[in-house]
């Protein structure tokens, strides 16, 4: 008589468990997404003021164009190679995030067919 509330108790103490250790994972990912974030844009300035010291001192357009050439080059690249780690971070984020609740998909699936076959066998 106590089975189905033992199982839907269960039940509730593992959805508030996938529940903790995803909301565990996605602050270990979320954290590190703002640490590569802060990192390329730090680069980034970087790479900015190296660029505007360049053409400061420069005397020729054609030196001048060649630098801002050189730049928009770099700055596109990066920010490309940026995009596909970010991409990739969240990437990561969704699919750790979501493997808990699968898992307790799983075994709510198994626990529910049990359940069934047990009720129909009485």
């Amino acid at each position: 008589m106590n089975q189905p509330f033992e199982t839907a108790q269960k039940l509730g103490k593992d959805s508030f468990n996938a529940t903790v250790k995803a909301l565990e994972v996605a602050t270990t990912s979320t954290q590190a997404i703002a640490v590569e974030t802060a990192d390329y844009a730090k680069k980034s300035f970087e790479q900015t003021a190296s660029t505007f010291e360049k053409l400061v001192g420069v005397k020729s357009l054609d030196k001048v164009i060649e630098i801002q050439t050189d730049y928009v080059k770099s700055a596109y690249e990066g920010f490309v190679a940026q995009s596909t780690k970010t991409g990739a971070l969240y990437t990561k984020l969704a699919q750790d995030s979501f493997a808990p609740f699968n898992a307790l998909r799983s075994a709510t699936q198994s626990t529910v067919a049990t359940a069934k076959s047990t009720s129909r066998a009485k």
